[in-house]
């Protein structure tokens, strides 16, 4: 039995009018969350109503499987779509995620969600050209129903301080694409068959263009020096921090013998600045000193801190990084299996 208040309206149109009046909408119109389109959503993982998915302690916000269902329909969600958006739910619900803090920070971090394994096909998330992008209902939907989730139970109105925010924030979901390389959730710990989801709280892309190197060391000092750059949390602190290979990149170095693994190690050991570049650039406020040329902070705390992915449009070397939320110790990405999560198969 669903608990959430019924209302009766004119037609679907007053019903939008009504959810913008009463502030449970991203800004956009959305899909009107009839009783059939919510129990729609709910067959689709097998699960009651009142089953508790997540929450934020901090804020005293419980997130049920009706709650999580409402949000989807009004996102645009096909059912087969839900246990998506289920996983991610439980996923930024565990403590290491630290939920409360980046949704809270002026730093305004979206979430972002890198889906892997079978299901990618299955309900054909976009992995290829215009991945971060609109024109993809899949891609769209699921991430825009974690912010109405944000929105309509997690507190956002009350709590959200973003300085600028980001336009991630209205959806960020995208899946890695298929490569010779190791995929994210193997290397996570999770079998190559296993349908997966990981959120990492984090900035918008930063897109990392490189067309002229011959050679994959040009590319990576590029990424390095874009990774590093002094006004992004992870000079500042101890962070995590995603990177997605375009195909022209990924091609270049998996041709000259690069693995993932190695990719990683060279970012972690490149990405970094001297203690005088931070002092000058304002991010240490302190007198330079002769030594300082020769101490430098690295950008990430360690190379399997680099969520490394590849996805992307064939044509075009453009790839992307994401500086992460304030500190790995706060706040660090976490991956579920969907199947763990909702019995999905």
């Amino acid at each position: 039995m669903l608990r959430a208040e019924k209302m009766e309206v004119k037609d679907g149109l007053s019903a939008i009018e009504h959810f913008f009046q009463k502030g449970w909408t991203d800004g956009l119109p959305i899909v009107p969350p009839t009783e059939d389109r919510i129990y729609e959503m709910l067959k689709s993982v097998n699960m009651e109503p009142d089953t508790i998915i997540g929450a934020i302690p901090e804020r005293g916000r419980v997130f049920t499987a009706e709650i999580v269902a409402i949000n989807a329909v009004m996102a645009g969600c096909l059912p087969g779509y839900f246990p998506v958006v289920m996983a991610a739910v439980q996923a930024m619900s565990e403590p290491e995620f630290g939920l409360h803090g980046p949704s809270a920070s002026t730093h305004g971090a979206a979430i972002m969600i890198a889906v892997n394994g079978p299901i990618v096909e299955q309900i054909r998330l976009n992995s290829g050209a215009n991945a971060f992008g609109p024109g993809n209902r899949a891609n769209a939907t699921i991430g825009r129903a974690i912010r109405l989730l944000m929105i309509n139970a997690g507190g956002s109105p009350e709590f959200d301080r973003s300085t600028l925010g980001t336009p991630a924030k209205y959806s960020f979901c995208f899946a890695e694409m298929k490569t010779d390389w190791t995929p994210l959730h193997v290397q996570r710990g999770f079998n190559e068959n296993d349908s997966t989801v990981t959120v990492f709280a984090c900035e918008g892309p930063n897109q990392i263009q490189n067309h002229g190197s011959l050679n994959s060391v040009g590319i990576l000092r590029t990424m390095s020096d874009r990774m590093s750059s002094l006004g992004t949390m992870n000079m500042a602190s101890e962070t995590e921090m995603a990177v997605v290979l375009c195909p022209e990149h990924y091609y270049h170095l998996q041709k000259e013998g690069w693995s993932k693994e190695s990719v990683q190690q060279f970012l972690y050991e490149n990405a970094k600045r001297s203690i005088r570049d931070m002092k000058h650039g304002g991010i240490i406020d302190a007198p330079i000193d002769d030594g300082d040329d020769h101490k430098f902070k690295h950008a990430i705390p360690s190379s399997e801190q680099i969520i490394l992915m590849v996805a992307g449009g064939e044509a075009g070397r453009f790839s992307a990084c994401m500086p992460g939320w304030f500190s790995y110790k706060q706040s660090k990405a976490v991956t579920k299996s969907i199947k763990a999560a909702t019995g999905f198969t």
